[in-house]
């Protein structure tokens, strides 16, 4: 799963994240490269040091929002 290593790593670094609640984590593979103030922020320095290669921008937060998305199915078509 793409991400899957950089989820993790971002699951491991959230407690001592949490006093940087409401800003972005840069992370790419094992290494958590940077906390930014504004998403837009840490996704340039991402492509600046990562290029296409893959890396998360995820924003902290203690506690996750759960989203939820339904629609309706319609099994005859």
């Amino acid at each position: 799963m793409v991400l899957e290593t950089e989820l993790a790593t971002y699951k491991h670094k959230l407690p001592e994240l949490c006093g940087q609640e409401g800003k972005y984590a840069l992370v790419h593979g094992a290494d958590l490269v940077g906390v930014f103030g504004t998403y837009d922020d840490a996704l340039a320095e991402g492509y600046k040091q990562f290029g296409l290669e893959p890396f998360l921008v995820k924003q902290i937060q203690a506690i996750e929002q759960v989203q939820c998305v339904s629609r309706f199915l319609n099994p005859a078509a």
